[in-house]
């Protein structure tokens, strides 16, 4: 009897699980109504529906523990934000936080970005793509595994408008270059800032508690800043 091996999917994240505070499980469950989308295979979100006011899109991966995501939206009302992220406390306290804010611009998918980019956000429909402080995978043979390679960019320029921007941040320099590199070889996308330059961090980024600690001890932080010129 032949045996057949299955193809493994290479994720770029480890869902990560563990004891859910009270008020992280009130935000995962009890308040998910309100702020979760619940995505359906190959069934595109209908912004219009989802949210109150029919803004602009910001479409954020990996938000971890959603501050800095939530004082975004607070701060941004005539803009819409969907924060997408596997890890369930960080979803549960953003939705929780989020919840006591009255925030109505905000909502939370909590599933693997890739295929919710693939199968429920449409074409041309996203304004802004922000991912920051994504898993560098620093050991040269898990950088397969990073989430900003050709085919993934491929997958966002269809996702963002013409004249769309992709916000990507990061603390590791190896993975700044990778990106770097990575983003201007695509002839999708055009560095805001010129060739070869990072970006300023934008005001509207707020700084996160991980990166004030980075900055005491002296590490670096990229900012990344292009946008989508389609077929330019």
């Amino acid at each position: 009897m032949s045996e057949t091996k299955s193809h493994r999917k290479i994720q770029s994240f480890v869902k990560r699980s563990g004891r859910l505070s009270k008020a992280q499980s009130l935000g995962l469950n009890d308040l998910w109504c309100d702020f979760g989308i619940d995505v359906n295979k190959k069934e595109s979100i209908n912004f219009d529906e989802v949210f109150a006011k029919q803004n602009a899109i910001t479409l954020e991966v990996g938000f971890g523990n959603g501050d800095s995501l939530l004082e975004m939206a607070i701060k941004q009302p005539n803009q819409n934000f969907i924060g997408v992220e596997v890890y369930e406390a960080g979803v549960g306290r953003i939705i929780n936080e989020a919840s006591k804010q009255n925030v109505s611009n905000l909502k939370i998918i909590k599933d693997d970005a890739v295929e919710v980019l693939t199968d429920n956000i449409a074409d041309d429909s996203i304004s802004h793509f922000q991912l920051f402080f994504p898993d560098p995978w620093h050991k040269k043979r898990h950088h397969k595994r990073r989430i900003i390679q050709t085919s993934f960019l491929d997958l966002l320029s269809r996702k963002l408008k013409m004249n769309g921007t992709v916000h990507i941040a990061t603390d590791w320099e190896n993975y700044a270059e990778h990106i770097m590199e990575t983003l201007e070889m695509h002839p999708h996308f055009k560095n805001l800032a010129g060739d070869h330059i990072y970006s300023e961090r934008p005001k509207d980024r707020p700084l996160t508690k991980f990166e004030n600690r980075g900055h005491r001890l002296g590490h670096g932080v990229w900012d990344l800043l292009f946008t989508n010129i389609k077929g330019g």
